[in-house]
């Protein structure tokens, strides 16, 4: 058996871990607002997200695959281990039942390989991708706390709430049900690049293309996005629950908005930029946006889940890039 298919294989499992991860941002709205059988969701879910790689994934399948390290330092060996680091940091989180970035995992887990083999790109890194990771969940966060001030301020002087009628309308339901098929989508725009993109340059580098070769990008996004399907139907419950329900209570008519304004500001991010993003933390920014908007910046930050994110956040691209400099260190 070639050595081709032990990365192939990390990069499957590495799509289940992220599955499991990322149906969080995109159904939990449909979860949190009890609208549809949970039984549904990860066909559902599996299904745009191979849309979405498919037609919207390049840019960032191209990023993760040549722009943070150069592909001559990525053979089978390296993109093993680097898969291995952040299937381990993302899978972790699963367990906890936090949905976690795989876009920062995998990005740090690159950078420990370029930092090991002396090839960081500061330039793209700290220019390009870090600014992104912090100005995108603001931005979420601000646009949702504008709307949520918006359509409760006024509510809330008059004593009028969004009557059950308006949260149990037809239309209502269908939008709700579509935004979470739209955020499915923008996940598989940029989040199946995170194994997409080494598993193109394991294809490229065994068969002797050009890293660009829009073949080879397919046949990975093809490989990598029935993981996502799996993942979803494995670890959907706890972290559904997690987010759904524990951050905050809202209704359907929040929910299409918590939808749109994350699963827009990633899909532009990924057609424009094609950075890794993570639509995990652009998600609960939104939801924290309008939960602040409704309930007040005490209120909603002495929710004891939002304080595990925070952390898990930071400790899972750390793990990641800590297991990639010691396997690399020990192979040395």
């Amino acid at each position: 058996m070639d050595f081709i298919i032990v990365p192939l294989i990390i990069a499957f499992l590495f799509g289940i871990a992220m599955g499991g991860s990322g149906i969080a941002p995109s159904f939990s709205t449909v979860f949190g607002a009890e609208f549809l059988n949970q039984k549904y969701i990860p066909w559902l879910f599996g299904i745009f997200v191979f849309l979405g790689a498919l037609i919207s994934g390049q840019n960032t399948t191209n990023t993760i695959a040549n722009e943070i390290i150069s592909s001559k330092y990525l053979n089978t060996l390296i993109i093993s281990i680097i898969l291995f680091s952040v299937f381990i940091s993302i899978l972790i989180a699963d367990i906890f039942g936090i949905p976690q970035s795989t876009s920062q995992s995998t990005v740090f887990s690159l950078v420990a390989a370029s930092v090991y083999f002396h090839d960081f790109r500061e330039s793209f890194v700290l220019v390009e991708i870090l600014p992104t990771w912090f100005i995108a969940p603001f931005i979420s966060f601000i646009m949702t706390f504008l709307l949520g001030k918006f359509i409760y301020k006024p509510l809330r002087k008059t004593g009028i709430t969004i009557s059950a009628k308006v949260n149990n309308h037809f239309f209502t339901k269908g939008f709700l049900l579509l935004m979470a098929l739209y955020v499915s989508y923008s996940i598989g725009s940029n989040n199946v690049a995170n194994a997409a993109g080494p598993v193109n340059s394991i294809i490229t580098e065994k068969l002797h293309l050009n890293g660009n070769n829009s073949f080879t990008m397919l046949l990975s996004i093809i490989i990598i996005s029935p993981g996502f399907g799996i993942g979803s139907a494995l670890f959907s419950k706890k972290i559904l629950k997690n987010t759904g329900k524990e951050i905050y209570l809202f209704g359907r008519f929040e929910a299409l908005i918590i939808a749109f304004v994350s699963g827009t500001i990633l899909l532009l991010i990924s057609i424009f930029k094609g950075i890794p993003t993570s639509l995990v933390q652009l998600n609960v920014a939104a939801i924290l946006g309008i939960g602040v908007a409704k309930l007040g910046i005490k209120n909603i930050f002495k929710k004891t889940q939002v304080n595990k994110f925070f952390l898990m956040w930071i400790i899972s691209p750390i793990i990641s890039f800590s297991l990639t400099i010691l396997l690399l260190t020990i192979l040395n």
